[in-house]
């Protein structure tokens, strides 16, 4: 799969796309071109990626990292988005996209924004990044650039490192057409028979093992890399002796690698998902990239025997996949990175008196307990609370969601030494999060192994809550200890993932995530929870009543202000009910990170609405909703987005906080991402989004996440000096 990490920093905790069902009926009070498609939005947000990328004040390291995350991004759009739209059309499913549009139209749209994004993030590399790079002393190189001794050192890397693990494939006769992986990266070469004069056509997969970019040795200032494709092409005459190479070129190919399962007609969902998986290795192309220079023969070839439309073939120049600049990453250049920030310990878990350890239980008893990573370390706060209850003998139960963790997870690990020590343990192991399916299958079978009690939540539905509930007996009763965050628990993507989780030991909390785990692992059907809003069933009602409250509160003449932070503002109820409030007179402000459908340009209808997006160097990844509510402010944190697959078929919670300081801290820093002075994209009419990145005269905007670091370690820093 591609890496999690790497993945969530773009699209969007790769948190699954399923395409969304057809929209409800429309409010007739409302204009009917209301929503900005949701596809093309969707490539507004990566272009978004590219403008840091082709920024020339970030360090340059984090602009070659930009440009991968783009090039991460677009494959799994296409794999996903775009395979959907084509499915929908080849099996006669075509219900119109959310503006009416049928998907052959959107279709079109799409490769006529993707082929102009596709060539400007070529352009970003060649013209912008790629020198800038090199003015700071890394060199991304050609063959026909080296000198003789660095071609030999080469030569000989090629002989040891990469000539035996090449597989050269005959397209002739006696060998048919080889079958072109997903996301691979191929040779396609054109060879002459010396003796027979015969022109044949062989392809060579580069074998994604090895680093994508070879170091020159050398010992200069001046760091030089190779890209491999570009090594393998110089030496294709040891891979066909006694044959003429005539031409080569690179390709690239993506397939449609959705999953889809028929859960009620399978009896066992690890089985019919891993069928599944090795299914979606075969899946149909829906994207040829091709280099600028290839031959129309060869391409002729390639479009007949992959069955690919003229507007799925992508002509761009060399190199294709930028995705191999993550491998920057090893690079010890400090200087051009971010400079770093440590997260710091929440002040509540810190240490106190001799001890090195903090007792979470304790501070977590004394007041609810509000993170932010990766600002506040996720290692001394959630993965300390699970190692915590594994070990502590008073702990008698742990029940946790796990919807995308790491390899080698000390969440996971936590879990298995709880079960290992006697403790009831439940592990809802959601195996149905896209690309993380493998992944999630092998840990779910290891905690099996060690005595969890492993479900996989409910039928025809994802569960995409974040949740763990601790019993613990303390002096004869029951203690709940429970934990609702914004993200998963992986301790990897922590460290670039912005997220809140709320650790509490109020009992109505507890006892609303007693009843959704038993909803979760057997039959119970919960009807109501106190302090939690849960989708299917309630969330997007009360959602709707919530902002129908504040358009009430605005119709008496009171001050009425909604505030929502999320990763995609999509769903045409929820927008439509923003829309009503606004008309009333309601201030509406939208922090997105990537796909909105809603508009600012509606004379009358969203005046009073403005949509703020910031990117940067963590992937904001938290979801907030609050309500001003009359004065007495209604908050809520949790894991949806406003998306049909969030609230109508998804496991979702928001938990409400009480906590007034806590209420404080979330409408703060929600506040400052509007403040003018802070660095962000404004949406404007039409749909395009504005970077306002310097004043008016010329002087950098206020990083909000280089501002949010910065108070919280004052936050640290006082609570010391007391």
């Amino acid at each position: 799969m591609i890496d999690a990490a790497i993945t969530d920093a773009g699209l969007g905790d790769a948190e699954d796309d399923d395409f969304d069902d057809a929209i409800e009926a429309p409010d007739a009070l409302l204009p009917d071109h209301r929503y900005h498609d949701r596809e093309i939005s969707w490539l507004a947000f990566n272009q978004r990626v590219l403008e840091l990328a082709e920024d020339p004040s970030l360090p340059e390291l984090e602009r070659a990292n930009f440009l991968a995350i783009f090039a991460s991004n677009l494959d799994e759009f296409f794999m996903v988005r775009v395979a959907g739209l084509k499915r929908r059309i080849v099996t006669g499913l075509a219900v119109p996209t959310n503006v009416g549009r049928s998907p052959a139209d959107v279709l079109g749209d799409i490769s006529q924004e993707a082929h102009a994004l596709q060539l400007r993030h070529a352009r970003a590399w060649t013209e912008l990044v790629r020198p800038a790079l090199a003015d700071a002393g890394i060199e991304i190189t050609e063959w026909d650039r080296l000198s003789d001794s660095e071609r030999s050192a080469l030569t000989e890397y090629f002989q040891l490192h990469v000539f035996p693990v090449l597989m050269p494939l005959a397209v002739d006769p006696a060998h048919p057409f080889p079958y072109i992986s997903g996301l691979s990266l191929n040779l396609a070469i054109r060879i002459r028979n010396a003796r027979t004069g015969r022109q044949e056509f062989a392809r060579l997969k580069v074998p994604p093992m090895l680093p994508r970019l070879v170091e020159v040795p050398g010992t200069g200032e001046i760091a030089r890399y190779l890209p491999l494709e570009d090594l393998i092409s110089n030496h294709l005459g040891d891979l066909f002796p006694g044959m003429e190479v005539l031409d080569h070129h690179a390709f690239r190919l993506t397939r449609n690698e959705d999953v889809e399962i028929e859960e009620d007609e399978s009896e066992n969902l690890i089985q019919a998902l891993e069928a599944e998986l090795l299914r979606r290795r075969f899946g149909p192309p829906i994207r040829l990239e091709i280099a600028d220079d290839m031959d129309d023969v060869t391409l002729n070839l390639l479009v007949e025997e992959l069955a690919i439309t003229d507007q799925e073939v992508y002509r761009l120049p060399s190199p294709l996949d930028l995705r191999g600049l993550f491998s920057l990453s090893r690079v010890n250049r400090p200087d051009l990175r971010y400079p770093p920030h440590l997260p710091t310990t929440a002040v509540a878990f810190q240490p106190t008196g001799s001890s090195n350890r903090a007792d979470i239980f304790a501070a977590v008893r004394k007041n609810d307990v509000l993170v932010h990573h990766p600002y506040e370390s996720f290692s001394t706060s959630v993965q300390a609370f699970l190692e915590q209850a594994a070990r502590d003998p008073h702990v008698l139960a742990i029940k946790q969601t796990l919807y995308r963790t790491s390899g080698d997870s000390p969440v996971v690990q936590a879990l298995i030494d709880a079960a290992e020590a006697g403790k009831q343990v439940l592990a809802l192991v959601e195996v149905k999060a896209r690309f993380d399916e493998a992944n999630n299958i092998v840990w779910a079978r290891k905690l099996e192994k060690a005595g969890v009690h492993v479900v996989y939540g409910l039928v025809g539905l994802k569960t995409h809550c974040k949740l763990t509930l601790v019993i613990r007996e303390e002096e004869g009763q029951l203690r709940h200890y429970s934990h609702v965050g914004t993200g998963n628990y992986n301790p990897k993507t922590s460290r670039i993932y912005e997220d809140f989780g709320l650790f509490t030991s109020d009992a109505q909390v507890g006892k609303d995530l007693t009843r959704l785990f038993n909803e979760l692992s057997g039959y119970a059907i919960e009807k109501k929870f106190k302090r939690l809003l849960v989708a299917p069933l309630h969330l997007r009602k009360g959602l709707l009543r919530l902002i129908d409250q504040e358009r009430a509160h605005a119709d008496a003449g009171k001050p009425a202000h909604i505030r929502i932070k999320v990763n995609s503002m999509v769903d045409e109820e929820i927008i439509d009910a923003l829309y009503r409030a606004s008309q009333a007179g309601v201030k509406v402000d939208i922090w997105v990170r990537g796909i909105c459908s809603i508009r600012v340009d509606l004379p009358g209808i969203s005046d009073n609405i403005t949509v703020r997006s910031i990117l940067g160097r963590y992937l904001e990844h938290s979801r907030i909703f609050a309500f001003d509510n009359d004065g007495d402010p209604q908050v809520y944190i949790g894991s949806a987005d406003m998306m049909h697959r969030n609230l109508d078929r998804r496991v979702e919670a928001l938990v409400r906080v009480t906590d007034e300081g806590h209420i404080t801290e979330l409408l703060s820093f929600f506040d400052l991402s509007q403040d003018d002075g802070i660095a962000s994209w404004h949406l404007g009419p039409d749909g395009v989004w504005e970077r306002h990145s310097v004043d008016a005269e010329g002087a950098p905007l206020i990083d909000l996440q280089d501002k949010t670091m910065s108070q919280i370690r004052r936050r640290r820093r006082s609570r010391t000096a007391r």
